[in-house]
């Protein structure tokens, strides 16, 4: 069955069935790789994407539960010519050591920056609360967002 889903501005067709998690088709159809399988369980924050700005653990997200949202994935912020300001703060700042959850993190950041463009320390801190970083890369990673919240970029 072909379904329809709009991906990082552009809709495209997959012959896909509707309880597939998002994230499934979002790697294996669309190969769109950035949001990564963590946990399975909505848990850990490694496959958020946004739909229509709302972070959204793709693992549990079912593929008819999209209808005529967009989706938003890491690729979809910038491009390698022009990084997303996310994206050049965290490379700025070295906020990955194994990179695994590198997307959640990001994500997560670009949901918490839209509704909150210049956060406390505090603040980024309980905003990605819900992402899980298990090597360490954590004090870098609020360091990137607190600096993305200080470019003149658009977040």
């Amino acid at each position: 069955m072909a379904i329809n889903v709009k991906v990082n501005g552009a809709t495209r067709a997959v012959n896909a069935e509707p309880d597939a998690p998002l994230l499934y088709v979002l790697r294996n159809d669309f190969e769109l790789n950035a949001a990564k399988f963590g946990c399975g369980l909505s848990q850990c924050g490694a496959c958020t994407v946004l739909i229509d700005g709302v972070p959204t653990r793709s693992c549990v997200t079912l593929l008819s539960s999209v209808g005529q949202s967009e989706v938003t994935t890491l690729e979809g912020l910038g491009t390698l010519a022009k990084l997303h300001p996310l994206q050049q703060a965290f490379i700025d700042e070295q906020a990955a050591q194994c990179g695994y959850c590198t997307n959640g993190m990001i994500m997560a950041a670009k949901a918490f920056l839209d509704s909150n463009p210049r956060p406390t320390e505090a603040q980024v801190r309980d905003g990605l609360a819900a992402n899980l970083c298990r090597c360490g890369s954590h004090n870098r990673i609020v360091r990137a967002v607190l600096r993305a919240s200080q470019s003149n970029g658009r977040i």
